[in-house]
């Protein structure tokens, strides 16, 4: 077995005792003989309906999530040649929260399960004009129009944003509670609705991976291997779409998995993106799991979002990125 696939096997392991404790941690911490229970022999005790009805769901979803957002940021950096781009760069993120304020706005929808079809509406929305924008002209999309493209959206939305939630209060209210991005309080249903749209992104991303590896070594030398810039780009967007567009409508925005799990990712594998993507999906589901669990037990009997951990654990990261220019170069 070589490096990278012990590597992998490694990492599945670990991700395997993560989602355990995060079954078994909480603000009642349930011992793994009665995780073991709930989970598979359950009577309808206390335990088993904590472990069966609360963590499972939590935990699945934050798999899902951390799945999404580790290959979504690869993609994404791998895409714009930026090392520190996260979902926030080709607008996804941005466009998930207009859409999600209009429809408190407009509409008055005030459940989280209304916001998911509204915020992968303007995920889908924003990516594909922040694609037609950096595609403007002969050259077509390139890192660096992308780029400026997906920051010009972002700043527009985010101000469109901004307007709306200081006219109206009870648009205020709602985006605040939505825009914390957690995991806490979903029930499977959440998963089920953005699942086919996470899976679908896996499958587009798996097929853009070797295109990506052509495109990493310069345009005109993919051209030359006879790589469709365009298409593989396509895909490229159409991935990250989905993956960030469907997490983000399930949890809301959710930082610094997309930026610090692919240099993680690279860290075992090198440059190849067939094998930073896997990685990258191991990665983030464990980072998502285990910065909950650490929100559960900082704060207890309350707890932290894992929106507000992750900032508080990727913001060190970040520095130390930015400072340390071996790292950062693809």
């Amino acid at each position: 077995m070589g490096r990278r696939s012990s590597g992998l096997l490694f990492l599945l392991v670990v991700l395997v005792a993560v989602a355990l404790a995060s079954i078994a941690i909480g603000s009642k911490d349930i011992p793994l003989s009665a995780v073991w229970h709930g989970l598979f022999t359950p009577t309808g005790v206390e335990d088993d309906v904590i472990v069966r009805e609360l963590r499972v769901p939590r935990t699945l979803i934050g798999i899902a999530v951390g799945i999404a957002l580790g290959v979504g940021g690869a993609l994404m950096q791998g895409h714009t040649r930026n090392p520190l781009a996260d979902p926030g760069i080709l607008g996804v993120t941005h466009g998930a929260a207009l859409a999600v304020v209009l429809s408190i706005f407009l509409l008055g929808v005030s459940s989280l399960y209304g916001y998911i079809w509204f915020a992968f509406a303007g995920a889908m929305v924003a990516s594909v004009l922040v694609f037609l924008l950096g595609s403007a002209g002969r050259a077509g999309p390139s890192p660096v129009t992308l780029a400026l493209a997906g920051a010009a959206v972002s700043a527009l939305m985010n101000g469109l944003v901004s307007a709306i939630v200081l006219l109206d209060q009870q648009s205020l209210d709602a985006f605040r509670f939505w825009q914390v991005g957690a995991i806490a309080g979903r029930d499977l249903s959440v998963l089920t609705q953005v699942l086919p749209f996470l899976l679908a992104g896996l499958v587009v991303a798996a097929f853009n991976a070797p295109g990506l590896n052509a495109l990493s070594l310069g345009e005109d030398v993919a051209r030359s291997l006879g790589v469709s810039v365009n298409r593989t780009r396509s895909l490229g967007i159409l991935a990250i779409t989905l993956l960030v567009g469907g997490a983000v409508a399930a949890c809301g925005p959710i930082g610094f998995v997309g930026l610090v799990v692919p240099h993680v990712a690279r860290a075992f594998t090198g440059p190849d993106y067939r094998w930073i993507l896997p990685f990258s999906a191991v990665v983030g589901a464990i980072l998502i799991l285990f910065a909950d669990i650490i929100g559960r037990v900082v704060a207890r009997p309350s707890e932290v979002e894992v929106g507000v951990m992750l900032a508080l654990l990727g913001a060190p990261f970040f520095i130390f990125l930015v400072r340390r220019k071996r790292l950062v170069k693809i």
